[in-house]
C-alpha cells in the first residue's frame, strides 16, 4: 500500500490575485466558443474544471483531450471533476475516476463536487484527498461544498467552494467567522443568475467575504432543468476585465 502524504494544503509565499475558476463547461463540441475563450491571452484564470461525462467517461474523448491540451499549453490549470455525491460515492469509484483523469487528460488536480460539509464526513474526505495526492503528487484540490463547511475541511485541501448558488441568495450572504483566519486564496464562490447591472456589487461581496476565485454568470438553472455553468456569461468581457484590473467600482 502506498504511503499517504499529508493532506495539509500547500502554502504560497505570494498571495493569489483574484481570478476565475470555471466550474465546468459543456462538452467542447457543444461549447466551442467557450473553450476557445479560455486560452485568450490575459484572461485571469486560476483553473478550469474538465467534466467529460459526469467524470472522465468510459474512454478517452479526443475533443476533451484537445481542449485540455490547449489549456495546459496556455499554462492554465485543468481539474478533473469527481462527484462525491455528498459522501455516498464509493471510495474505489472515486479513485478509479481520478486515475483515468490523470492517465488520459494529465489533469493538474481535482474538484470534489457535491462534497460533504459536516463533521461526520471529514474522515472519508481526508482519506480521499490523501489518496488523490498519491495519484498526483502536486495535485491542486478543491472541495466543492457550495456552503460553509466544518472548519476542519480547511486543513484538507487547497481551496474550498463556500458558496454555490443564485444571486438572490448571494447578495444577502455572509462569510462564516472562521474564514477570517485564512487568506482569500483559500476560497471560491460560484454565483448564477447574476444580472449585468449587479456585477460590480457581486465583485465587492466576493472581496469583502475574502474569496479570490470566483465564477459569476447571468445564466440560470431554470428550476434545475439546465446547467447554469455550461456556457459563458453574457458579460464575459466585462467580468474578466474587472477582475484583471482590480476594478469593481
Amino acid at each position: 500500500m502506498p504511503h499517504l502524504t499529508s493532506t495539509r494544503p500547500r502554502t504560497s509565499s505570494t498571495e493569489l490575485r483574484p481570478g476565475v475558476g470555471v466550474p465546468g463547461y459543456a462538452h467542447p463540441l457543444l461549447a466551442l466558443t467557450e473553450w476557445g475563450e479560455l486560452t485568450r491571452p490575459g484572461t485571469p484564470l486560476h483553473w478550469v474544471v474538465l467534466n467529460v461525462a459526469d467524470g472522465p467517461g468510459a474512454r478517452p474523448d479526443p475533443h476533451c483531450l484537445d481542449a485540455a491540451g490547449r489549456l495546459r499549453n496556455a499554462d492554465v490549470r485543468v481539474l478533473g471533476r469527481l462527484d462525491t455525491r455528498y459522501g455516498s460515492r464509493a471510495f474505489g469509484e472515486l479513485v478509479s475516476d481520478a486515475h483515468r483523469f490523470v492517465d488520459w487528460y494529465q489533469v493538474d488536480g481535482f474538484l470534489l463536487d457535491r462534497c460533504p460539509a459536516d463533521h461526520a464526513g471529514l474522515p472519508e474526505v481526508r482519506r480521499t484527498v490523501a489518496t488523490l495526492r498519491v495519484i498526483r503528487d502536486d495535485a491542486h484540490i478543491v472541495l466543492g461544498h457550495g456552503i460553509h463547511p466544518n472548519p476542519g475541511y480547511a486543513e484538507l485541501a487547497d481551496q474550498l467552494v463556500t458558496f454555490s448558488g443564485p444571486w438572490s441568495d448571494y447578495r444577502w450572504s455572509q462569510a462564516a467567522e472562521w474564514t477570517a483566519g485564512h487568506p482569500p486564496e483559500r476560497f471560491c464562490h460560484f454565483v448564477h443568475g447574476l444580472p449585468r447591472p449587479h456585477l460590480d456589487e457581486a465583485l465587492r461581496i466576493a472581496r469583502r467575504q475574502g474569496a479570490a476565485t470566483i465564477w459569476f454568470t447571468d445564466r440560470t438553472d431554470r428550476g434545475g432543468r439546465t446547467d447554469p455553468w455550461g456556457s459563458l456569461p453574457g458579460y464575459w468581457d466585462a467580468f474578466v476585465s474587472r477582475i484583471g484590473t482590480g476594478v469593481s467600482e
